[in-house]
């Protein structure tokens, strides 16, 4: 098999292309001929050093895959081989054949292109873990999506309007038109605009009822300044922590010394609450997240939900993968396409 290796940490060129003999199912497990792999930010932390959970270096990342079921382990009877499937990786997800418990596999419809199954995992989980499962989103509620043009603000944003919600969104300017016609109702441009005080203008000060954040630092106390009584803050990520494209630890620091810290007696008497959401430590509960995955598609194949599929790169390519979203280009899902 062919795998992207994060060959030592530093800047996307570190990305390696390498052969591996491929790996053979154990019982419960099943092996995916992958045809279109995830690119997330995780991903991007991990090959700069700021990734806690990632395997040590040289190692492959990956959270995310769609493929062909190719050999099945033994016991394993929910899947077929030749089934085109869509699964969780935990790490490992940079190869053209990967080999997960097969709980943490999902069947596709042929209906859905593998390029669009492979948004699906972990942006779309992640949103509805949010919204759905945590915030108990209603129609009418006002929700802060941060990042509104990439792969979870996407994910987000079709939820958002699914329920009949009213999304705000914070992306740079020359994106706003595009996310206007993706239905986001108010567009703020993070670059010249204080999202908080535009927020308590365009809500006359009432606040909104969600936010996601996953910028972090300074961030997250102005989003938790922005939600209404009864409003929920979900931080998922401490994007601040990465900026340019190799480790700098006085930046990760910075962002680190800005959280803020909640208080349950202010929480009480704001009424108010703040999430904490990290899918890479779910894997203990990923009947769960199947049951989620399987409802996401359903709700795909209805035509409420479409993965925003932005760019796929290809294996030799991966760097400028990476590069792209950190450069902020992407308005969607980036994909490595073996």
């Amino acid at each position: 098999m062919r795998q992207v290796w994060i060959s030592r940490i530093g800047k996307p060129e570190v990305l390696q292309v390498r052969e591996a003999p491929d790996p053979e199912p154990k019982a419960g497990e099943i092996r995916i001929r992958v045809k279109a792999a995830g690119v997330n930010f995780a991903d991007i932390s991990a090959r700069v050093g700021l990734y806690p959970d990632a395997p040590k270096v040289p190692c492959v990342v990956g959270y995310e895959v769609s493929g062909t079921v190719e050999k099945l382990g033994e016991g394993v009877s929910e899947l077929s081989e030749g089934q085109r499937v869509l699964a969780l990786t935990r790490f490992g997800g940079y190869s053209d054949v990967v080999v997960v418990p097969h709980a943490q596999a999902a069947p596709i419809p042929d209906t859905l292109s593998f390029e669009k199954a492979a948004g699906v995992p972990v942006n779309y989980l992640t949103a509805w873990l949010m919204l759905m499962r945590l915030g108990n989103m209603q129609a009418g509620e006002k929700v802060l999506v941060h990042a509104v043009a990439g792969g979870v603000g996407q994910a987000a944003t079709q939820i958002c309007k699914w329920r009949g919600a009213e999304i705000f969104g914070t992306a740079s300017g020359p994106k706003h038109e595009r996310l206007k016609q993706a239905g986001v109702d108010h567009c703020i441009d993070y670059r010249n605009q204080d999202f908080e005080k535009e927020v308590m203008r365009l809500t006359q000060g009432e606040g909104v009822d969600l936010v996601i954040d996953a910028v972090g630092g300074k961030s997250f106390l102005k989003s938790y300044n922005c939600l209404a009584s009864l409003g929920r803050l979900f931080c998922f990520g401490l994007s601040s922590a990465v900026k340019g494209t190799k480790r700098s630890l006085l930046t990760a620091a910075k962002a680190i010394f800005q959280l803020p810290k909640f208080k349950p007696m202010q929480l009480m008497d704001k009424n108010r609450g703040v999430y904490g959401v990290n899918l890479g430590h779910l894997w203990h509960v990923t009947p769960k997240l199947r049951g989620m995955l399987i409802e996401i598609v359903e709700l795909i194949e209805a035509g409420h939900l479409d993965p925003v599929i932005d760019k796929t790169f290809s294996f030799a390519d991966a760097p400028a993968s990476h590069q792209y979203i950190q450069d902020r280009k992407n308005f969607g899902k980036v994909l490595l396409v073996p």
